[in-house]
């Protein structure tokens, strides 16, 4: 494993810079490029980098498939629950106006939220992808290439 040193050293630095990229665009996408659907890939992104680098089985140990399949739901029920919490309040599905005094503070809200929500289903959504097709074993030899 020594011949990885190089890899291992510069995923190990790039790791947190991604991570950190990703929540900066998580919670900057309102105002500017960006928003809950790019934080997800880059997230994800930088997990996939953690999975070349260390092996799929060191990224399955980090995040199970059961917990893919939690982030996938837990974000759909984030999108969903603020839907509904805005029909609660006696407004329409998905208008934010209600979450707060404020519309304008509201939508602000509604829209962080949101965000979230498919940040996470999504990161979830790549993750699992990513596993299940490089987790797979090849039918194939590689000598019989």
């Amino acid at each position: 494993m020594s011949h990885h040193l190089v890899l291992r050293v510069v995923a190990n630095l790039l790791l947190p810079f991604i991570l950190v990229f990703a929540l900066y665009v998580q919670w900057h996408g309102d105002n500017g490029p960006g928003g809950g659907f790019q934080a997800g890939v880059v997230f994800a992104a930088g997990m996939i980098l953690y999975a070349l680098v260390y092996g799929v089985d060191a990224l399955k140990k980090v995040i199970p498939a059961k917990t893919s399949i939690i982030l996938m739901s837990l974000g759909v029920l984030i999108y969903a629950g603020t839907g509904l919490s805005s029909l609660f309040l006696g407004h329409d599905f998905l208008d934010y106006s209600g979450l707060a005094a404020n519309s304008t503070q509201g939508q602000e809200r509604g829209i962080l939220i949101v965000e979230l929500g498919v940040g996470i289903a999504v990161a979830g959504a790549m993750i699992a992808i990513f596993t299940a097709f490089a987790g797979r074993t090849p039918e194939i030899e590689d000598k019989e290439w």
